[in-house]
Parts: C-alpha cells; sequence; structure tokens
C-alpha cells in the first residue's frame, strides 16, 4: 500500500496540485488524501471504499487506475492472506456478540395476537355449547310441554 501511495504522491507533486485541491476536487477529505498517500489503510474502515478513492485519486491524477486497483488487489490478497485464525474467531465472536445487544428502539415486540385468538376460540367453543345446552333443553321442554297437552286432552 505504501508503494501505491508514493506513486499518488509523486503524480500529485509533478503535476503541482494540492491536498486540499484533490480533496475539493474529489469531494472527499484531505485527511483522507494524506492517509493514502501515506499507505494507512487502517484509517479506512472498509477497504472496498479506500479502493475506489483509490480509482478516482488515480484517474483524477491521470494515472492507469487498472494498474493500480490491480496493484491494490495484490495488497489486499497479501494482507488478507495474513490474517491468522486466531483473528478470524475473535472477529467473528465479536460479531456475534454485537448481535446480541439489543437497542430498545430495534427490540421486536410480541404480537398479542395468538392470546387474542385462544381468547376468541374459546368463546366460540362457550357460545357453541350454550346453543347446544339450550337447544336440547328447548326440545325436552317443548316434548314435555307436547306431552302434558296430550295427557291433559285425553282425560277431559
Amino acid at each position: 500500500m505504501k508503494e501505491i501511495g508514493e506513486k499518488l504522491k509523486e503524480a500529485r507533486e509533478s503535476i503541482g496540485v494540492s491536498i486540499e485541491e484533490v480533496a475539493e476536487d474529489l469531494k472527499i477529505r484531505a485527511s483522507q488524501i494524506e492517509n493514502i498517500e501515506a499507505g494507512n489503510s487502517d484509517a479506512f474502515k472498509d477497504v472496498f471504499n479506500l479502493k475506489y478513492l483509490i480509482r478516482d485519486y488515480s484517474k483524477y491524477l491521470g494515472l492507469n487506475k487498472e494498474d493500480l486497483i490491480d496493484e491494490f488487489n495484490e495488497y489486499l490478497f497479501d494482507y488478507t492472506s495474513r490474517l491468522s485464525l486466531d483473528d478470524i474467531k475473535s472477529a467473528k465472536k465479536e460479531r456475534k456478540q454485537a448481535k446480541r445487544i439489543k437497542s430498545p428502539y430495534t427490540i421486536e415486540k410480541k404480537s398479542h395476537l395468538p392470546i387474542i385468538m385462544f381468547i376468541l376460540w374459546l368463546f366460540i367453543l362457550v357460545l357453541v355449547l350454550v346453543i347446544i345446552y339450550l337447544v336440547v333443553n328447548l326440545n325436552d321442554i317443548d316434548d314435555r310441554n307436547f306431552v302434558e297437552g296430550s295427557v291433559v286432552t285425553e282425560s277431559k
């Protein structure tokens, strides 16, 4: 990464453009240009963003952007292939722990729908049982009245 930064810095100085002018033209911070030229990739959180900054900066300076991007990809491959397995595992653990932390604004509210559905089904069941009870009892009452009525008419 240091070599990429040096190439960009030499090209910028050879055409006589200041860091502030580059930053203003590319609409980025001057500190980002300084970090690129110093080869400080750790100052960037996102390597893809850094890659695009290098591409835009090299294009701005009139350099062959494909060559610099290829060089950056090689640097990135070398850098990532040097990561130890322990570093990768610890990053995964940190990621899992970060997922567990929830803000009151991101916690999903529990749905009351199952409780409401249970109460509704219970109400319907009770209603059906009451209707069945009434139908059976009304039939019994009608049967008694019919039987009593026929017995009364026979005795007269």
